[in-house]
């Protein structure tokens, strides 16, 4: 499809539009330290390009998060083949995630990010499946699986609901 061409200059302005400027949707998330139940809020970036979790090292040693040493470091490769310049994956941290009444209990494996300090890759975005809209920026949780303590409040409110249906009598009728 040629975008200059005169007979689809109205179908150029649409793809312009929809591509141009690309978006990032970041999420401000809490995380807790689990030793010292301390948290930290931070910005988080939606990545469907990352293969994990991640934390910055600088950021995560700044807020004083536990590190655990991994049994195997894992080489980090960049989209080349060639060896990534942050070096290998060596540590990982264990905290609860909280994000606007959504909470979970995640393993963040530690790498050189630079400005960013968490990336949410698609392993995250493929368990919980998010609504995103990208024009507004927003996220919203409404599809996460069993494990997720949202959804376990949710089955448990409407438990709550089911019961107080079934208890409610029958209404008496009024005598004239």
């Amino acid at each position: 499809m040629n975008c200059k061409s005169k007979d689809n200059t109205e179908g150029a302005r649409e793809v312009r539009r929809t591509l141009w400027p690309l978006r990032e949707v970041w999420m401000e998330v809490g995380l807790e330290k689990l030793d010292i139940h301390e948290g930290v809020t931070v910005k988080a970036l939606l990545d469907s390009r990352t293969t994990g979790i991640f934390m910055d090292k600088d950021f995560a040693e700044e807020q004083g998060f536990k590190l655990e040493k991994l049994d195997k470091p894992v080489e980090v490769k960049n989209v080349d083949g060639t060896s990534n310049e942050g070096g290998r994956i060596e540590y990982k941290v264990q905290c609860n995630m909280y994000f606007k009444g959504h909470v979970e209990r995640i393993r963040v494996d530690i790498c050189r990010l630079g400005r960013t300090k968490v990336i949410l890759g698609m392993p995250w975005l493929a368990a919980h499946n998010p609504e995103i809209n990208w024009e507004k920026e927003e996220v919203k949780m409404t599809r996460c699986p069993p494990w997720c303590t949202q959804n376990k409040e949710r089955k448990a409110e409407r438990k709550r609901i089911r019961t107080a249906e079934q208890t409610v009598e029958e209404p008496v009728p009024r005598r004239f």
